[in-house]
């Protein structure tokens, strides 16, 4: 890795402490990427344009927008116009100080900018370049770009999401952007791994259309096996219509979702429920059974949820090891206790730079979690980025600033 001018206490001991990543993301997936390996103590250097990434300004607010925030916490942040040639060999310097170069472009952007693979690997040939891409940089998709509402409607997800006879719906969250970039900081782990023992970097790639299309394994697996027509959207029961029940129940002040996948979980319900009748009716033991009875399996969980409040339902089911959760808002998501304690939304900063932030999922049982600061604004760290890690002059610096460089 490599010996960081200064390195910040703040990222020894850490997983990736000394790693330098220069974050050329935008939006979620390239920035997600980097935030989780910021989480593991490598120091990210985010580069802008000089009007900011995109979701920078996602705000109705002075600062920058909440989702800027949130996923660029502890990055330091520089200012620069990589389509100047001055701005490319300032860009070049970073390189040749940096292990990975993150980035998310759509296809060509780097070759034109004149920073693609080839330039970077001979200017630092252990460098890890990460690519996220709607498609991938294939020649079918050649010209073709996305972002995660349309990869969702080109991957299946969209077909997938809604109920059978009402009109296809979006997912909620941006399901393919954050797969994304999950699967990128995989991809960059596994191309350091083998750095330990080639001393050579590497071209990592990821799709969304790639990383989304695995997390629709029920739903296909449930198209493949079905003996005739299949409805690809199933509301709230299970993708593939394999467990029954699986499904959105009603209570007195909101909703649970109640699952059975195992046949204990099945007879311990119908036990809490008190109906030993559908417990031994040999129609119900198996899940295939339960499939072709669907609705009157819910209509029987739901006669039965409708009379309790979902905290009430859920303490019983949770005591008899029936897998079932309340339906809560976002709300009581961003105040929960567990999440918090986990150190998964965290308030951070003071003044006009407090914030909630996310934390990150990967725990390391013996390393040390780094202390985040507030995501930096726009070309926060630039004049002390360039001066400790390419020795500027306050001059150099100046004139960087003057020719609209930096």
């Amino acid at each position: 890795m490599t010996n960081t001018p200064n390195q910040d206490r703040n990222t020894q001991g850490t997983a990736l402490g000394g790693l330098v990543v220069l974050d050329l993301g935008q939006v979620y997936a390239g920035p997600y990427c980097t935030h989780l390996l910021r989480s593991l103590g490598a120091t990210v250097i985010k580069i802008e344009p000089f009007g900011g990434e995109p979701i920078r300004w996602r705000s109705t607010g002075a600062t920058s927008g909440q989702a800027f925030l949130m996923l660029n916490a502890g990055k330091q942040g520089v200012r620069l116009d990589l389509k100047k040639p001055q701005g490319k060999e300032v860009f070049l310097d970073l390189v040749r100080r940096a292990d990975v170069v993150v980035e998310n472009f759509a296809p060509g952007v780097m070759d034109r900018l004149g920073i693609g693979w080839d330039v970077l690997h001979a200017v630092r040939p252990s460098l890890v370049l990460a690519s996220g891409r709607a498609y991938g940089d294939h020649p079918a998709a050649d010209g073709m770009r996305g972002m995660d509402v349309t990869v969702q409607a080109m991957s299946g997800v969209v077909s997938t999401t809604g109920f059978p006879d009402d009109a296809p719906v979006k997912a909620g969250p941006a399901v393919v952007d954050f797969a994304a970039g999950s699967h990128l900081a995989s991809a960059v782990l596994a191309a350091l791994f083998q750095r330990e023992r080639t001393g050579l970097g590497q071209h990592v790639e990821v799709a969304m259309q790639d990383a989304i299309v695995p997390t629709l394994t029920s739903n296909i697996a449930g198209m493949l096996e079905a003996d005739g027509e299949f409805p690809e959207r199933t509301g709230n029961r299970h993708g593939g219509l394999a467990v029954c029940p699986y499904n959105i129940y009603p209570a007195t002040d909101g909703w649970l979702a109640i699952l059975c996948l195992r046949p204990k979980h099945w007879t311990d319900l119908c036990r809490v429920m008190g109906r030993d009748d559908l417990a031994s009716d040999p129609a119900l033991a198996t899940p295939a059974g339960r499939v072709l009875k669907m609705d009157d399996v819910d209509a029987a969980v739901t006669a039965w949820t409708t009379g309790l409040d979902k905290a009430h339902a859920f303490r019983l089911l949770q005591e008899a090891d029936v897998p079932a959760a309340p339906v809560r808002s976002l709300h009581e998501v961003i105040h929960d206790p567990v999440l918090r304690d986990r150190g998964m939304i965290m308030e951070i900063g003071d003044g006009d730079r407090a914030c909630t932030v996310l934390g990150s999922p990967l725990q390391m049982g013996s390393s040390p979690v780094p202390a985040t600061a507030p995501a930096p604004l726009l070309g926060e760290d630039t004049e002390e980025v360039l001066r400790t890690w390419l020795d500027l002059s306050n001059d150099d610096v100046e004139r960087l600033r003057e020719d609209s460089i930096i």
